[in-house]
């Protein structure tokens, strides 16, 4: 479930230039902190630093 999420905000963070708040909202957190935690767990690194990895 959690690999789903991570899935559908990477595809987010690389298609859309929504916040990562707003993707966090979006995907059902109610924290964005939440939401930055459990992808950093996941893919070892932030949202932030995922996206701008393709910049």
């Amino acid at each position: 479930m959690h690999q789903k999420l991570i899935d559908k905000a990477k595809k987010i963070l690389t298609t859309t230039n929504l916040s990562v708040s707003e993707i966090s909202y979006r995907l059902g957190f109610e924290y964005p902190q939440s939401f930055n935690k459990l992808f950093k767990n996941k893919t070892e690194v932030t949202p932030l630093e995922f996206r701008n990895s393709f910049n």
